[in-house]
């Protein structure tokens, strides 16, 4: 009896909530948690991923994250679809973020102030 109130007051807020629904909520959880995914990018790449994991990454903004589950709970999106649209965003925001920092470490764009200050330097000497 102590333990289980324990644990209902740990979780009052939430717990009536829960209660009516936990079986549906497992349901979709667990689908979610266990269907992985190996994508090839970032720090995912090489390794298998849970779907879960990959909604909760931070590649997928909160916004998003929530739109995806409402309509995964409500039905209006199957796991599959899920699947495809969270590995997609991952794919396209570690593609955007690999040619950004190409971009910002080219020599081409350090080389050029290196020879002015260089050149500068030596026309003061």
């Amino acid at each position: 009896l102590i333990a289980v109130k324990t644990s209902d007051k740990d979780t009052v807020p939430v717990a009536g909530e829960k209660d009516a629904d936990s079986s549906k909520e497992e349901s979709w959880e667990t689908a979610l948690k266990t269907t992985v995914v190996n994508i090839e990018a970032g720090e995912f790449q090489g390794h298998k991923v849970s779907v879960w994991d990959l909604l909760h990454s931070q590649y997928i903004p909160e916004e998003n994250r929530k739109e995806l589950l409402e309509l995964y709970q409500a039905g209006e999106l199957t796991l599959e679809q899920v699947k495809t649209v969270v590995s997609t965003i991952v794919a396209k925001a570690e593609a955007a973020r690999a040619e950004h920092s190409a971009h910002m470490s080219s020599p081409r764009t350090e080389t050029p102030v290196t020879e002015a200050e260089h050149t500068h330097d030596l026309q003061e000497n």
